[in-house]
């Protein structure tokens, strides 16, 4: 029960507008790639969660844009579509998950991602 209201705690400390401005980079992630969370990550940085969740959602950028070169490569061997199908599903699931959990104030880490900014 203790650790419930701890988690109550850390999501009331983040207020609406930092919660708005997330959940507008992981839709924005959906439609604009990288450039939502390299945006709020350059101009954003007096807010910890939402620079926290423009370099998430960065990362996740950065990852599916190596998946997509991947999945080019192995075009030519006829794989490279399945790979296409497969990061396009990822990254609809992950982005909408993310979006999920900025409306309700939770930090989201998407599985698979190469932490390159830190």
């Amino acid at each position: 029960m203790e650790n419930n209201q701890e988690t109550a705690i850390t999501q009331d400390s983040v207020d609406q507008e930092s919660r708005n401005m997330a959940l507008l980079i992981w839709i924005g992630t959906i439609f604009f790639g990288f450039i939502p969370g390299l945006i709020f990550y350059l101009i954003k940085k007096d807010n910890p969660y939402i620079l926290d969740q423009a370099k998430e959602a960065l990362n996740w950028s950065i990852t599916s844009l190596i998946a997509w070169v991947a999945g080019t490569i192995l075009a030519f061997i006829l794989i490279g579509f399945l790979v296409y199908f497969a990061v396009a599903i990822c990254h609809l699931i992950f982005c909408i998950m993310g979006a999920v959990k900025c409306s309700e104030g939770k930090e989201y880490r998407v599985p698979f991602t190469l932490r390159l900014i830190k």
